[in-house]
């Protein structure tokens, strides 16, 4: 909730960790869980209990996203691992950008809880993801250390990465769902 409300001083308390790999069982797999059964419940809420339909669409759609945001934060992390290797001129640190990728994701994991069960929020929480954009640029100076010169070409492209790699694999998981049915 830090890195919503002051992600500054967030960020500085999460570069002081020892273990750059914690933010896989402490952080990013909880969360992806929850919006996982975020959306499985909100899913059989809208469609109904009755039949085997509303739970195959539920547990398509949990699936969906739990892919999504597995292979996005995965894909995302590696992406800007090697935007900080070319553009920045930065030794190849691959745990780091998988931390930074992990809690910078923080705003994308609570719009998909909140829009799992209230989906008709949707304009609301498309407008919420821009505030990705902030968390970075505080996540850019203080735990990757870029320097002032690349920090708003590097915050828009991490940005981009962040929102749009679980966007790609949850649009080209559903599309593959549907051809495969």
């Amino acid at each position: 909730m830090q890195l919503i409300s002051s992600p500054a001083r967030a960020w500085e308390e999460i570069r002081v960790e020892t273990d750059r790999r914690k933010v896989f069982t402490a952080f990013v797999y909880p969360l992806i869980g929850l919006c996982g059964l975020s959306v499985f419940i909100g899913s059989l809420w809208t469609m109904g209990w009755g039949g085997p339909q509303s739970f195959q669409y539920a547990m398509t759609q949990c699936c969906a996203v739990a892919v999504s945001l597995f292979g996005g934060y995965f894909l995302a992390a590696y992406l800007i691992n090697g935007l900080c290797v070319r553009m920045l001129s930065m030794p190849n640190d691959l745990p780091l950008a998988q931390q930074f990728a992990g809690y910078a994701l923080v705003v994308l994991f609570l719009l998909k809880i909140v829009l799992g069960i209230l989906p008709d929020f949707w304009i609301i929480a498309l407008l919420l993801q821009f505030y990705t954009l902030y968390v970075v640029w505080e996540g850019s100076m203080v735990l990757m250390r870029v320097s002032d010169e690349y920090r708003l070409r590097f915050t828009v492209l991490a940005s981009v990465l962040i929102i749009g790699c679980p966007e790609v694999i949850e649009w080209m998981f559903n599309k593959l769902t549907v051809a495969l049915n």
